[in-house]
């Protein structure tokens, strides 16, 4: 097992921030947001304690799929600005400590793509192998991802004579990775960008990355499909030795250990734990921590080059798909009643605070639980600020509204008329007369400087990034109590995920009355008894993280 020196790792305590340049903020006042914009607001994600910005696709597009369907891996789209905007800024977050990845979007392409035009005008087309073709589709077919938009993962072209496969939709055929002209290809794309500047790349849909469907129609992986993911971790460590793979992978966690390259640690360099997020929101729903206890200790052992990213919500739907049926009909009850909140019948197409009916003790309670969780934590665009949905725009676009950034017209996202935004506003109780960042500069009292202060704290705790992980016993199945130790720092973090008041007691093993359980997010303190143990008072929906100090301990509290 390799262990790369710290100074590598920057991912370990990383805190990501995912925005859409489309909806982030039009600096030219066309209705769609740009990278001019986004230079503009490097220094407010600076100021919020962002080190990672991760960057949806803003690669030329049909726009078919939000930009995931792509039609030159080498471009910017003129919408949103050139290579020159986008190199400003990169320049410009690096300049603030800030990296920047991107989404490496290629499981597919656009149909609109020249390989693929080149492909189905001629089975003799160099480009026709960069494809998955058949005469006809296979009786056993897997299911398309998006259910209620396709029903095949294969499409006959007319003008090609063949069906093509797809996994998500028709117009965004297949690579073919198989092909090493396509490996080539890839390989081209990353150094590109590397040498852009970019710190590295969120890996769309890595599981359909790395297969593929025979001609015979006999369903195959690559051959050696995780050799060639380590052989593309070696290619991006030669040319940026600290980059990372941010690898989009929902599968159960024995199974995403094998993403990692096992305890080696040589694959991705990073994984979201869905199965963590989806047990959270059972144990949200239920207002019981044990779900989300036993969805953290089930955790593989990975390598130390190796890492979980936790969030609350992405830019998809809110996929509980790994739940039962039953489980996943509590949370759908809980949080998203009514159809238009749900899709796919896997998932929710809803924001954090609508859920929790606004209410502020759970809503901060939810981000200081992802704070404090053993990972790198990632925030999707306007969690900061409790920003909600609009169902009208449906499905995954019900959570891709513009940013909020003042009460004025469209949120301050656009000066343009509202019918040539990039999509709608969020209309009711968190709409931008009442949810903007503006405002809450100005509110000590804001849910952005709660975040502010989170940030902050996760910064200053490595423990939480680098440590060793245990859940900590308790009588109150509405508590989780957990402790992270790295050398000789630790933090015990507890969360009361009920309404109801409680006195919870705390013992840790190597505690004794030398030590004091300091305040983090607050001042206070808590005595150990002789015997090592201690207690703690938690409101409904309350929250502490606690640092275990010795009376020789020198750190800055």
């Amino acid at each position: 097992m390799r262990v790369s020196d710290t100074s590598d790792l920057w991912w370990k305590t990383a805190v990501v921030y995912c925005l859409d340049v489309e909806t982030f903020l039009d600096w030219n006042g066309d209705g769609t947001g740009d990278l001019q914009g986004l230079a503009q607001r490097i220094d407010y994600l600076n100021s919020l304690g962002v080190t990672c910005l991760w960057l949806m696709p803003f690669y030329p597009t049909p726009d078919r799929d939000d930009g995931y369907d792509i039609t030159d891996f080498y471009g910017v789209d003129s919408r949103l600005g050139t290579h020159g905007d986008l190199v400003e800024a990169i320049r410009t977050a690096k300049d603030r400590g800030m990296r920047v990845i991107a989404d490496l979007v290629v499981n597919h392409t656009s149909h609109r793509h020249p390989w693929f035009r080149s492909a189905r005008a001629s089975r003799s087309s160099p480009y026709r192998d960069y494809y998955v073709w058949r005469d006809e589709p296979p009786a056993d077919q897997t299911a398309p991802t998006f259910p209620d938009q396709e029903d095949s993962v294969w499409t006959y072209d007319e003008r090609a004579g063949q069906h093509y496969l797809h996994r998500f939709y028709r117009q965004q055929p297949d690579l073919n990775v198989a092909n090493p002209a396509v490996r080539n290809e890839i390989a081209k794309v990353m150094g590109f960008w590397l040498e852009m500047g970019l710190s590295g790349f969120r890996v769309d849909a890595v599981p359909f990355f790395l297969e593929t469907l025979g001609v015979d129609g006999g369903e195959v992986s690559f051959p050696e499909p995780h050799e060639y993911l380590r052989a593309l971790r070696s290619f991006m460590g030669r040319r940026v030795g600290d980059a990372v793979l941010l690898g989009e992978v929902n599968l159960p966690h024995e199974e995403q250990l094998k993403f990692f390259g096992g305890t080696d640690g040589d694959e991705l360099t990073m994984q979201f734990d869905f199965i963590a997020m989806q047990q959270m929101y059972l144990s949200l729903a239920r207002r019981d921590a044990r779900p989300l206890a036993s969805a953290l200790l089930s955790r593989p052992t990975t390598s130390p080059d190796s890492q979980w990213a936790t969030f609350v919500r992405n830019h998809d739907e809110l996929t509980l798909d790994k739940l039962s049926e039953a489980e996943r009909q509590e949370v759908f009850d809980a949080f998203g009643p009514e159809p238009e909140m749900q899709v796919y019948g896997r998932g929710l197409t809803r924001r954090l605070p609508p859920m929790l009916n606004g209410d502020p003790r759970r809503i901060r309670m939810v981000y200081s639980l992802l704070f404090s969780l053993p990972g790198t934590p990632v925030l999707f665009y306007g969690e900061e600020i409790g920003m909600g949905e609009n169902l009208a725009a449906g499905g995954r676009l019900a959570v891709r509204t513009p940013m909020q950034w003042t009460a004025q017209k469209n949120g301050g996202f656009s000066t343009a008329a509202p019918s040539r935004l990039a999509g709608p506003v969020v209309e009711g109780g968190f709409s931008p007369e009442h949810v903007n960042v503006d405002a809450q500069r100005r509110d000590p009292d804001s849910l952005l400087h709660f975040m502010t202060l989170l940030i902050r704290r996760y910064r200053d705790c490595p423990e939480l990034g680098w440590g060793r992980f245990a859940v900590l016993e308790q009588p109150y199945d509405a508590v989780l109590a957990h402790s992270c130790t790295w050398d000789s720092a630790c933090l015990i973090a507890v969360h009361n995920l009920g309404p109801e008041p409680l006195t919870v007691p705390l013992t840790l093993a190597g505690l004794d009355s030398s030590a004091t359980l300091v305040d983090l997010l607050c001042h206070g303190s808590t005595a150990v008894a002789q015997n090592g143990s201690a207690e703690i008072m938690l409101e409904g929906y309350g929250f502490r993280w606690l640092r275990v100090v010795h009376p020789d301990d020198r750190r800055l509290l």
